[in-house]
């Protein structure tokens, strides 16, 4: 697909012009926008959390509205509130920082439960609904929230079906020491994202949207991704699994990316590549893997390396004349 393949190598360029030497983190990011789905990114402060989602919404031409979650946040900071106004004696919605189309939810384990919950409707729905009335987000619509693993004082942890809305989690890292003088060069004199500028319009979005939901997955393929997210449900060393939210996720991810290489159908690689970000989230690890150790990841790597992967019997369609 090679529409889905140039838009999503402008993006990612574009990107790297602030974000050194993370390309796999920034096609993750890509992959989630492509499937309007929402990014949570779980790493240590300084790395370039909040730098990324600025950077996407200026490459996108995208309206940007962050909000820095506090303890004594309320709903009302994030969807809005209602006001009476005294002229016409009625109310009148003044609308919160969610209705954005770039939204960074900063540092998001800050926040209470009652102000976490408040982005569940508009996540999953894409609406808010404030006094009886329901209001609609503009498209394209996604939340990249930032989280913090290190440090616990202060902070309330996600619950899981906050958890499960993100449609991918991943994580920045420390940049290599080359990457880093790199960075040292281009804010030298001034910070990189002061120049940077979109690369594509909404329409072009919402177009690549449409056509990686038409990239084609074989039966075969469809059932090796249930599989996956199956085993999580009876895993020994899980206490709760994936829900079908996560075999859609996983789904939509693989088409993403076989469209950003240029194919117009999914291999099981796909599948297998986008597995630890689409799912690990998703899991509670039991007690007894806590004890010894065990993360979600290494569970999940465990579950990968089990489950049979299609091999002969998996055939693109002969009718869709596969480019590559």
């Amino acid at each position: 697909m090679p529409t889905v393949q140039a838009l999503g190598e402008r993006v990612i360029e574009n990107l790297e012009k602030v974000i050194i030497g993370k390309r796999k983190s920034l096609e993750l990011i890509v992959i989630g926008l492509l499937c309007q789905g929402h990014v949570l990114i779980e790493d240590v402060p300084g790395v370039g959390k909040t730098m990324l989602a600025r950077s996407l919404a200026r490459s996108l031409d995208c309206t940007f509205n962050r909000i820095q979650f506090t303890p004594d946040m309320l709903p009302s900071d994030v969807t809005g509130v209602s006001i009476y106004n005294q002229q016409n004696n009625s109310f009148e919605f003044r609308p919160g920082p969610i209705f954005g189309q770039i939204v960074l939810a900063d540092e998001i384990n800050r926040a209470t439960p009652k102000t976490q919950a408040a982005l569940l409707e508009a996540m999953e729905e894409r609406q808010v609904t404030v006094d009886g009335t329901s209001h609609h987000l503009s498209r394209p619509f996604m939340v990249i929230a930032t989280l913090n693993p290190i440090e616990y004082e202060g902070t309330f942890p996600l619950p899981e079906a906050q958890l499960d809305r993100f449609f991918l989690r991943t994580r920045l890292g420390y940049p290599s020491a080359g990457d880093e003088i790199r960075i040292l060069d281009n804010q030298q004199l001034q910070h990189p994202i002061d120049n940077l500028s979109s690369v594509i319009s909404t329409e072009e979005l919402m177009v690549a949207i449409e056509e990686v939901r038409s990239t084609y997955i074989s039966l075969p393929l469809k059932r090796y991704i249930v599989d996956l997210t199956t085993r999580t449900r009876h895993s020994s060393d899980i206490y709760l699994g994936a829900s079908p939210r996560g075999s859609l996720a996983l789904a939509r991810a693989s088409q993403a990316l076989a469209a950003m290489v240029g194919r117009d159908f999914v291999l099981p690689d796909d599948a297998q590549q986008l597995v630890m970000p689409v799912l690990s989230h998703r899991i509670i690890v039991g007690p007894e893997a806590r004890l010894r150790d065990l993360t979600s990841d290494q569970i999940i790597q465990e579950i990968l390396q089990e489950t049979p992967v299609p091999g002969g019997e998996y055939q693109p369609d002969p009718q869709r004349n596969p480019s590559k």
